[in-house]
C-alpha cells in the first residue's frame, strides 16, 4: 500500500448572495452542477447518499452534516487503498444580504500525494471563485456541467499557449480581458473572470461559467452552461472543438 498523509486545507470566502442562495448551491444536486464538477445528485439529509458523474469517473459519498443555512459536510467512500476526501461548508449571513463561507477540505492521500495536494491547494479557490461568480450573476438558475478531453501535450505552456489564442487572447492574459471564440459556427463574446496561468482559465458569457483546466499537458473544460442544451451534445461538441484547436 502507498504511504498515506492526512491532510487539511481551509478557503474562506465573502459571497454577495443570502445563505439560502448559498445552501441552494452547496447542499443540492443542481446548485453543484452549476459551479462545481460533473453531474450531481444529493440525498438530502445527514446519512443520505451523494455522488458525482464525470465522463469516465463517478464518485460517491456520504452525507455526513445537513443543517440547512448553516452547515453541510460530506465524506467520500473509501478507496482500496484507504485515501478519501471530506468536504465541509459552514456558512455564516452578514449585512447586507451576503454570507461568509468556510470550506474545509480534508482526507487522506495516497500515491503521488505532494502533486495531489498542491492541485487541491490551488484548485480549490478557483473552485469557490466559480461559485462566486455564479451566485453573483446566475443565481436561481441550473448550469448544464460540460466536461470534454482534448488530445496530450507536451506540457501545459503548449495547453496555455493554444487556449488563450483560440480566444483571442494573449499569452499574458488578466481577468477583464475581452474574449472572442467561434463554437459550432457561431462567434461568441465574453471576458476574462478568473486567470491561473498555465493551469487554469475561466470565461464568463451571457449563458455560461466556460472553465479551461490543465496539468502535465492535460486540457479538459469543466463548462457550466445556462441554457437548453443537451449535456451529451455539448460535450462531443466542445470535445471536436479542443481537437481543432490542438490539430
Amino acid at each position: 500500500m502507498s504511504e498515506a498523509h492526512e491532510f487539511e486545507l481551509i478557503h474562506d470566502i465573502d459571497l454577495a448572495a443570502t445563505p439560502e442562495q448559498v445552501w441552494d448551491a452547496i447542499a443540492t444536486g443542481p446548485g453543484i452542477d452549476s459551479w462545481f464538477m460533473g453531474r450531481n445528485e444529493v440525498e438530502a439529509r445527514e446519512g443520505g447518499a451523494l455522488s458525482m458523474a464525470m465522463p469516465g469517473f463517478t464518485g460517491t459519498a456520504t452525507v455526513t452534516a445537513y443543517e440547512p443555512g448553516r452547515r453541510f459536510a460530506y465524506r467520500s467512500d473509501p478507496a482500496e487503498d484507504g485515501s478519501f476526501m471530506a468536504f465541509e461548508y459552514l456558512i455564516e449571513g452578514r449585512d447586507g444580504a451576503s454570507t461568509a463561507l468556510r470550506l474545509v477540505h480534508s482526507g487522506i492521500l495516497t500515491g503521488d500525494w505532494e502533486g495531489e495536494y498542491d492541485a487541491l491547494r490551488k484548485g480549490n479557490p478557483l473552485y469557490l471563485r466559480t461559485l462566486a461568480q455564479y451566485l453573483e450573476h446566475f443565481a436561481g438558475r441550473t448550469g448544464v456541467p460540460v466536461a470534454a478531453f482534448g488530445p496530450q501535450q507536451s506540457d501545459q505552456d503548449a495547453v496555455w499557449l493554444a487556449v488563450t489564442g483560440a480566444l483571442g487572447l494573449s499569452k499574458d492574459v488578466a481577468e477583464g480581458d475581452p474574449v472572442r471564440l467561434t463554437f459550432a459556427d457561431r462567434e461568441i463574446h465574453g471576458v476574462v473572470d478568473t486567470a491561473l496561468e498555465p493551469s487554469f482559465l475561466g470565461v464568463r458569457t451571457d449563458d455560461a461559467l466556460l472553465r479551461f483546466v490543465g496539468r502535465g499537458g492535460v486540457i479538459l473544460t469543466g463548462h457550466h452552461i445556462f441554457a437548453d442544451v443537451d449535456q451529451a451534445e455539448a460535450e462531443r461538441a466542445w470535445t471536436a472543438w479542443l481537437a481543432a484547436v490542438f490539430a
